[in-house]
């Protein structure tokens, strides 16, 4: 199945500058070297509320607080992290983004900084005011719809039925401004696959496909090491691989579906290839809505993965500083990823990094 955008693989080959400057200092252990390696890509979390209470939800132990991140200290954040080489941003998180007051003119300020940005959100609480300059400013906007009729959405959303229906007529008013303004930004949807919706998979799909989304991702869920959540914890993705053979009929030049068969594999296998993760804290980075700054999505709140707050520093301040390099002990030295989250957001690129640190035998036979 087509993956356009390489979401059931990661896109870590491709910034090969930052990628040899992270060997550089590990092969040094030298941290004077690896406290500039700065992340490509920052999920920031501007808003901790949220109208829905999905079932799967992996941060509900983050308790839906109705905070904001102060517009200014967001804003000179982003204008921090573009000055140091961040090329990314994607707005998602503890809560709603879209519940953030502005979040179309932070978007707007990312892209005159030079970083890309991307909104993850379920699409309620669009204002027709906001989806021009959102649609202009982001990168890709993807919508967490997870079933293909209202009566699943509301009981896996947690929601009430009638908001199924507003989201397609968002997205419907959102694909009509792209048409009509010719703009780039890529607009999808994501589902979960839970045994609630499996059989709505395709339903889904068809009716993404017919409204004019550009893609539709299936995933496996995958269990956070915190989540109160662990209803789907024993999920059996084999039962479900089938599925990816009907949706496979719906590709075409203008509409993918990506069934991240892949990942979903890694799932059933329940462990990883790699001893230790060398991902952290490096590439991916994650601020959350009270200021906080994290190096891993697998231990928010976990004091060792916290290196410190954008209230109180700037982000370059916090990137090199102590507590981050405290935490690179940590993960070197006394980190069991056996109790990591299986298929965590780092898995495949530290699958790449494992491999550069230990070369197979005629690799060097290119």
């Amino acid at each position: 199945m087509s993956d356009k955008y390489s979401i059931d693989s990661h896109k870590l080959m491709l910034h090969p500058a930052r990628v040899a400057k992270w060997q550089e200092g590990t092969a040094q252990d030298n941290w004077e070297i690896l406290k500039k390696v700065y992340p490509i890509y920052v999920e920031i979390s501007p808003f901790g509320g949220c109208n829905h209470r999905c079932t799967f939800c992996a941060l509900d132990y983050m308790g839906y607080k109705n905070i904001a991140i102060d517009y200014q200290i967001l804003e000179n954040t982003i204008g921090n992290m573009a000055s140091v080489g961040i090329k990314s941003v994607m707005f998602a998180g503890e809560g709603e983004p879209l519940l953030f007051k502005n979040l179309d003119k932070i978007c707007a300020y990312a892209k005159s900084v030079g970083i890309d940005s991307a909104l993850t959100t379920n699409f309620v609480p669009l204002r027709k005011q906001n989806i021009e300059l959102l649609m202009e400013s982001c990168s890709w906007i993807k919508v967490s719809l997870n079933a293909g009729t209202a009566k699943s959405y509301a009981e896996i959303h947690q929601t009430k039925e009638r908001d199924f229906d507003t989201v397609i007529d968002n997205l419907k008013m959102a694909i009509s401004h792209k048409r009509a303004k010719n703009l780039t930004c890529t607009l999808g949807a994501q589902m979960v696959l839970l045994p609630e919706n499996m059989n709505e998979a395709v339903i889904l799909a068809q009716l993404c496909k017919s409204i004019g989304l550009d893609y539709l991702v299936i995933k496996p869920y995958s269990q956070h090491l915190s989540s109160h959540t662990n209803k789907y914890e024993f999920i059996d993705y084999t039962k479900m691989y089938d599925i990816e053979k009907e949706l496979e009929k719906l590709n075409d030049d203008k509409f993918n579906v990506v069934f991240r068969i892949n990942t979903m594999k890694k799932f059933m296998q329940k462990k990883q290839p790699y001893k230790k993760c060398n991902a952290t804290p490096f590439f991916w980075a994650y601020i959350a809505t009270d200021g906080k700054v994290f190096g891993c999505s697998a231990h928010l709140g976990k004091d060792n993965f916290c290196y410190g707050n954008i209230n109180d520093n700037s982000f370059s301040e916090i990137w090199e500083g102590e507590k981050r390099k405290e935490s690179y002990i940590y993960v070197q030295s006394k980190l069991d990823i056996k109790d990591c989250r299986i298929n965590c957001r780092m898995d495949e690129v530290n699958r790449y990094l494992d491999r550069l640190q230990s070369p197979f035998e005629h690799d060097n036979f290119i």
